[in-house]
């Protein structure tokens, strides 16, 4: 578990600012975003580094290349409004 990791780790606009052993903070631009573990469980067991390499495209799409997480800023904003959805490929 990570406890109070402070990263300062930027990739254009946006930054992980801090991760806990409950999700992660996001600085994209002046908005500060909370990622928890519950609403988000591809982060939960990912490597600090990773976790960092963040971009930030059209001001509204979040990618992390190392992970292969594709993201919609307002999914952060709003995560009721995007339920989990898992479909295994056979």
């Amino acid at each position: 578990m990570r406890k109070g990791f402070q990263c300062q780790c930027r990739t254009s606009r946006v930054e992980v600012t801090n991760i806990s052993p409950y999700g992660f903070w996001l600085l994209i631009g002046e908005e500060d975003l909370f990622l928890p573990y519950t609403e988000f469980p591809w982060f939960k067991e990912a490597p600090v580094g990773k976790i960092c390499n963040v971009e930030l495209h059209h001001r509204e799409h979040l990618y992390w290349p190392l992970l292969d997480i594709d993201l919609a800023v307002e999914s952060l904003r709003n995560p009721a409004a995007f339920p989990l959805v898992s479909r295994v490929n056979p």
